[in-house]
């Protein structure tokens, strides 16, 4: 798994190094610019939100937002991606915090009607994902919702088609979500939708009923 330094140094090519998998359609890109758009046009049908980015990289969806005037917070651990990502959104509140220690203090008593991630939440185990999705409840508006855009799978079946077609690539220090465990594992209380976008990647919308 990539700490915070690997990400560092990544950071500079991280952009190119997803556009050259994604053209390809293949594992782990594939489908991720759609992935982003889906995600960006659910935001963009409210006006104005305030919208909290969990592992915003360099800011490629979130500045967009940005650019429209919503009020973005975002949680990333590379300091690296944090300058890149603050020269597009000098007036984001951009923390540097690992999301794997929970949620840091700053946004504790803070309200979301957006909570999005992408592309970050597999570095959480698949208890730690849970766990962690049932703590963002308390930051969310009335009627606001979590979206989590990632390498994902409706079934465990499937997630494992995928690792043996690209068993050579795949890795296997990430922990991709299954559709089925996610809806099992959490509350009955909660609403989850789920759009495949590419034969790899998907969009899990989860809100309050």
């Amino acid at each position: 798994m990539l700490n915070s330094t690997g990400f560092d140094l990544w950071a500079n090519g991280y952009d190119k190094s997803v556009n050259l998998s994604e053209k390809n359609n293949e594992y782990p890109f594939a489908g991720y610019k759609d992935v982003l758009n889906y995600i960006y046009n659910q935001v963009r049908e409210k006006n104005s939100a305030n919208v909290l980015d969990i592992g915003f990289g360099t800011g490629v969806l979130t500045t967009q937002l940005y650019n429209y005037g919503y009020s973005i917070t975002g949680l990333d651990f590379s300091s690296n991606m944090i300058d890149i990502a603050k020269k597009k959104m000098p007036q984001a509140a951009l923390i540097n915090w690992d999301f794997s220690k929970g949620l840091p203090d700053e946004i504790k008593n803070q309200h979301f009607d957006f909570i999005i991630s992408t592309y970050a939440i597999h570095h959480l185990t698949d208890k730690e994902k849970i766990n962690f999705i049932n703590s963002l409840f308390t930051l969310l508006n009335k009627n606001g919702k979590i979206l989590l855009g990632d390498v994902s799978f409706q079934t465990r079946n499937l997630l494992e088609k995928c690792r043996t077609k690209y068993n050579d690539y795949w890795d296997n220090d990430e922990f991709y979500f299954t559709v089925e465990e996610i809806k099992n594992s959490l509350n009955d209380k909660c609403f989850c939708e789920y759009i495949q976008i590419s034969h790899c990647a998907g969009v899990l919308t989860i809100a309050n009923k």
